[in-house]
């Protein structure tokens, strides 16, 4: 029997909930662009196509504003409801960073001290972490330079990550105000050992993309240096060597003679994605030929583990970094800003604690006390 004869309803449905307002081309920005599939054979598909979110705040490293946060999330919620889309790229503009997490400038201009008005913010960051770990698409990160602070962790909230072998990636919370707790005290764990994860964490050392590949959080390393001919690893970095005990160490940058002529290297050498590029489309063409409903659950299961240990900090988190930017944020972020002025970007460490100590009342006063003073 034929159910022909049954009433059906044949249009579309949109079920985007934001419009392109929210993406612009003009820094800071997200730049939200959909990109023909490219086949195996270079053929262009005329119906497939890749999102690419980027984050266009070069000036700035790519730190994210707050219109910047609510167009990562509209271009996230438009490329999983896109029916045409078969993956998505998120990346920053230029060669320097991929995101070096909140703008610091609006931090300490704005937020400081109004700890109601970060919370709304920090909702909104939120919900920009779950717009990655809900999309229905699978989610890489082309990270072209540093992927730092709540740029790690949203770099981290991605399926996969492809990186330049140029980039650096960590966490600068402890040392300027904040915790890591918009993912990375969630996700480290996930993707690294416990000792791994806490390092990374509090220490606010930076790792090179093969120490990062080395502790299993990225897919693949590409190098990007080149003289037109071949290409050449990050001579910043000593890939790997071997210790007394036979472990390989990978990832320790260079120090002494070796750095100085691995900088004169490099000044040479012009950056290139070409091959990193390459490969993040190669992972798009393996995510286009397989069946799309037995990839997206898979991908939600995966995702699963990393989204339970989300969501039961993100709301504490929340109030957390709320209160803490009438204190030590306030603190961290006013150091950060006024950098060019005072020549330093951090707090007297000593004063503050030795303060503590002393059981001082945080005043205004003691904060004048600590905070770098103007060169003179």
């Amino acid at each position: 029997m034929s159910l022909k004869w049954l009433p059906r309803d044949n249009s579309l449905k949109d079920h985007s909930l934001f419009k392109s307002d929210y993406w612009g081309t003009d820094a800071p920005s997200v730049i939200y662009e959909k990109r023909p599939i490219v086949q195996k054979d270079g053929a262009v598909s005329k119906k497939l196509y890749s999102a690419w979110i980027i984050l266009n705040n070069p000036a700035q490293y790519n730190s994210y504003t707050t219109k910047m946060v609510k167009g990562v999330i509209a271009g996230f919620q438009a490329a999983s409801s896109d029916r045409s889309v078969t993956a998505v790229v998120f990346t920053g503009t230029g060669e320097k960073a991929f995101c070096t997490g909140g703008n610091t400038k609006e931090y300490s201009e704005y937020y400081g001290k109004r700890p109601s008005e970060y919370g709304e913010y920090m909702d909104l960051f939120n919900a920009m972490v779950d717009s990655i770990l809900n999309c229905k698409k699978p989610v890489i990160c082309r990270v072209n330079g540093m992927r730092i602070a709540g740029g790690q962790e949203i770099g981290m909230a991605c399926d996969l990550s492809v990186s330049s072998d140029l980039a650096r990636f960590g966490q600068a919370g402890p040392a300027h105000g904040s915790a890591p707790v918009g993912g990375s005290t969630d996700f480290l764990p996930w993707l690294m050992t416990s000792e791994d994860a806490m390092y990374n964490a509090v220490s606010c050392e930076f790792w090179s993309a093969y120490k990062m590949k080395a502790k299993n959080a990225l897919t693949e390393v590409v190098p990007v240096l080149t003289d037109g001919s071949k290409y050449y690893r990050n001579p910043l970095i000593i890939t790997e060597y071997f210790l007394n005990d036979g472990v390989i160490v990978y990832g320790e940058s260079k120090t002494g003679e070796a750095l100085d002529r691995a900088k004169k290297q490099i000044k040479k050498l012009e950056v290139d994605f070409s091959r990193l590029d390459a490969s993040v489309n190669r992972l798009i063409w393996k995510f286009t030929n397989l069946f799309p409903g037995c990839l997206t659950m898979s991908i939600d299961a995966i995702r699963a583990k990393k989204k339970f240990f989300w969501d039961q900090s993100k709301l504490s988190s929340r109030h957390w970094l709320a209160a803490n930017m009438n204190y030590e944020a306030f603190l961290g972020f006013t150091a950060f800003n006024n950098k060019k002025v005072t020549g330093a970007d951090k707090i007297d460490f000593i004063k503050f604690r030795e303060a503590i100590a002393d059981g001082k009342e945080l005043n205004d006063e003691l904060f004048d006390e600590i905070l770098p003073k103007p060169k003179v």
